[in-house]
């Protein structure tokens, strides 16, 4: 699986998740934001959607939370819960999850030519049941200057079983006008 992501702040992103497959234009799906609506499409089942941006939970920005109770507001959002949300905005994943375990600094790494700093959590809290064992381990490896995660290993019992690693990371690019424009297909059926 590839995923292309996109972002030009504030507000316009967009993640791209393709699957290999014989032929040009292979099953993919598509997530568009100009930070106020977003725009999915699926190939494989030629469904698309339009929708508001999820509402923020009100009560979070009280200046008076302590700071592991405060929840990150990123300026541009990703897909919830995904990888691309993840690696691009790590707060929440470090506070809920690596933090969660025992967690320590192993040294540095150069992920795809960038320097990174390796994270290690023993035992963190997960949300999969299958995950939630004593033996479960995360590494992640982290762009010091930027403060997105490059690399993430996830392993039970020493054998690896989830590995994310960015191919190619530019912030700041230059991105082409039409990047965020998208027009569903013809024949799309509109789910909302």
């Amino acid at each position: 699986m590839a995923i292309d992501v996109a972002v030009r702040h504030p507000g316009h992103a967009r993640v791209t998740t393709t699957e290999p497959g014989p032929g040009v234009g292979t099953n993919f799906e598509t997530w568009i934001s100009d930070g106020e609506t977003v725009r999915t499409y699926s190939r494989l089942h030629k469904l698309g959607t339009i929708r508001p941006v999820r509402a923020r939970i009100r009560g979070l920005d009280d200046g008076e939370f302590p700071g592991s109770s405060r929840v990150y507001r990123p300026l541009t959002a990703l897909p919830m819960e995904t990888l691309p949300d993840t690696f691009i905005h790590p707060a929440g994943y470090c506070q809920n999850v690596l933090a969660t375990g025992r967690t320590w600094i192993s040294g540095t790494d150069v992920v795809r030519g960038r320097e990174a700093i390796v994270v290690h959590s023993d035992h963190p809290r997960a949300t999969e049941m299958a995950a939630d064992r004593p033996d479960f381990h995360i590494e992640v490896a982290v762009d010091p200057l930027e403060g997105v995660i490059l690399r993430l290993v996830e392993s039970i019992a020493g054998e690896v079983t989830r590995e994310a690693e960015v191919v190619a990371y530019q912030p700041d690019a230059p991105l082409p006008p039409a990047t965020f424009d998208f027009d569903f297909p013809a024949g799309t059926t509109m789910l909302y």
